[in-house]
């Protein structure tokens, strides 16, 4: 049959399963928006405030579901605005697929109206990206965009598409969508040989990263783990894929990393990095990482292998198969003395904060774990929020923790939790906010008013750009420039305003109570959590030094 351009678009979109888009309308778009105003009982569009926030909501929806989420933008600033998502889910190997409107074919190239170049802006951001000036290849290359989001390691894909095309004609079969193959690139001598390192070693450490998540790798994960019984860390974007309440949980590594994980990787003899790629955030002094182990890495992308540290043993593929191999293959240990040693360390050196009987963002994210029975969804924004929701909360699950760690975007949370919350209806999701970020963002709570799409933001109210003062407070002489925000809004007239809820919070004895009338609300809710400009987010290794050298 012919169809439009549009409505080829939106038929392709049914064939992928996408019932959920995320985005904001403009000329070049009209055509796509009148194809999706026929078909708004199969696919539901949500309309941000802004686009940037379209794109972080379309980027939350795939964490919180491990679908491809989808953004609609028009040209010129509206696809811009989507840039910083589009980097942001780029950075943490997130499937989305951007459509953008273009100007007509015959004003390409002649600074029209609302025109920019949004593959060539977009190109180092993107897995692929496509303009589309023929009708006849539309579909094929939505489809093509679809499966190179997923394949390999999972990202982002922009397809732009010139109006004309979209009200031409050209004809249409559906397709189903190609099935993703899972593949294990390493060859069995490489398998044999990590193998044989992991059966002879004694201190094995394992760092799991996002990959694990990605890959739904989780449960092989822990079987793995208990297999060898090995300690077991995670990089900020692998939170969640190892339960924090086992064992052998060491929490984070890395610059926030706990005594306990950062020694473990000083003092093992074989460091296992599972679908982690070694960021300057985890490794810091490259000369002294792990300075005596031997490094197996696991990972999907052939680019990250020694790319920030060098390695014994690559295994490229997926990690669900990998470790599926290794967990057939390797021997049983039954030694306890390497896990014993990290039980010492965890008791001698757990994550702590004063116990003084004052407002500590730290005892805020326990109550919310503690209150939320370690169950609900969080995302957050940048900063010292991220780093306390990533030690404090007692993750369980993946998918539970959703942040933005490679790009570390301000304004990310609140979009990534509308977008978690449609994903997952039956969660509780709660953005765990610092002001700084809140500001950027507040706007969508009209996008949650509106769709009656009850989050909750805890905002963890300093007055200050958090985690940018504590480095100017540690390393910069305490001269603080221009991260005071001693400036409107009333964050809790403000929600109000919008629609939503707004509760204030000064001391201790109110947390439980604002937090079980937040959950009980059914609406969106902001709670303002008015705590110390001076509140430090802690463990941290200073810029530069060995990950064993630490501040807390």
């Amino acid at each position: 049959m012919k169809l439009t351009g549009a409505e080829i678009i939106i038929e392709c979109l049914k064939e992928q399963g996408v019932n959920v888009v995320f985005g904001y309308p403009g000329g070049a778009a009209l055509n796509i928006y009148d194809a999706l105003y026929k078909h708004q009982n199969e696919i539901k569009h949500y309309l941000t405030s802004h686009e940037q926030h379209a794109s972080h909501a379309a980027d939350g929806y795939s964490r919180a579901s491990g679908k491809v989420g989808v953004v609609f933008t028009t040209s010129g600033p509206g696809a811009t605005n989507i840039v910083t998502g589009i980097a942001t889910a780029y950075m943490d190997s997130v499937p989305v697929v951007a459509i953008t409107g273009q100007v007509p074919t015959n004003l390409l190239g002649k600074d029209s109206f609302q025109e920019v170049d949004i593959t060539g802006i977009t190109m180092p951001i993107t897995k692929h990206n496509f303009i589309v000036k023929d009708v006849n290849t539309l579909a094929d290359t939505i489809r093509r965009a679809f499966e190179i989001a997923q394949s390999g390691r999972p990202g982002p894909v922009l397809v732009d598409v010139c109006k004309d095309v979209t009200a031409q004609y050209a004809e249409y079969e559906r397709k189903e969508p190609k099935k993703i193959k899972k593949k294990v690139l390493a060859t069995q001598e490489e398998i044999e040989k990590a193998i044989e390192l992991i059966n002879s070693s004694q201190r094995p450490f394992i760092c799991s990263g996002g990959g694990v998540i990605s890959s739904e790798a989780s449960e092989e994960l822990i079987e793995f783990v208990e297999k060898i019984n090995a300690p077991v860390a995670t990089t900020l974007m692998g939170v969640g894929g190892f339960p924090s309440t086992h064992p052998n949980y060491t929490g984070l590594v890395g610059m926030h990393g706990t005594r306990a994980s950062n020694y473990a990787v000083s003092h093992c003899d074989l460091l296992i990095a599972v679908g982690a790629r070694f960021s300057d955030r985890v490794i810091s002094k490259v000369d002294r990482f792990a300075p005596n182990a031997k490094i197996i890495h696991i990972d999907i992308d052939p680019a990250e292998i020694d790319k920030n540290v060098s390695t014994d043993i690559a295994l490229v593929g997926d990690v669900k198969q990998i470790l599926k191999i290794l967990i057939e293959n390797v021997q049983k240990k039954t030694s306890t003395e390497w896990i014993e040693m990290i039980y010492e360390w965890k008791r001698n050196y757990p994550l702590s904060y004063p116990q003084d009987g004052k407002l500590h963002p730290q005892y805020v994210v326990e109550r919310i774990s503690a209150l939320t029975n370690n169950d609900a969804i969080i995302t957050t924004e940048v900063g010292q929020n991220q780093i306390w929701a990533a030690q404090f909360y007692k993750y369980q699950r993946p998918r539970q923790f959703i942040s933005s760690g490679g790009l570390g975007t301000m304004g990310y949370g609140f979009g990534a939790a509308i977008g978690a919350k449609i994903a997952r209806p039956d969660k509780v999701v709660i953005d765990i906010a610092g002001d700084g970020s809140f500001r950027m963002n507040c706007g969508e709570l009209a996008t949650a008013v509106h769709y009656n799409i009850p989050v909750i933001v805890a905002l963890l109210n300093n007055g200050v750009l958090g985690m940018v003062r504590q480095w100017q407070d540690l390393f910069y002489g305490k001269r603080f420039s221009q991260t005071t925000l001693d400036r409107p809004p009333d964050f809790v007239k403000l929600a109000e305003a919008y629609g939503a809820l707004g509760i204030r919070v000064t001391s201790p004895d109110e947390v439980d109570s604002a937090i079980l009338k937040a959950l009980e609300a059914g609406r969106p809710t902001v709670i303002d959590f008015v705590i110390d400009k001076d509140e430090k987010a802690l463990p941290i290794v200073p810029p530069g030094a060995p990950i064993d050298e630490i501040i807390d």
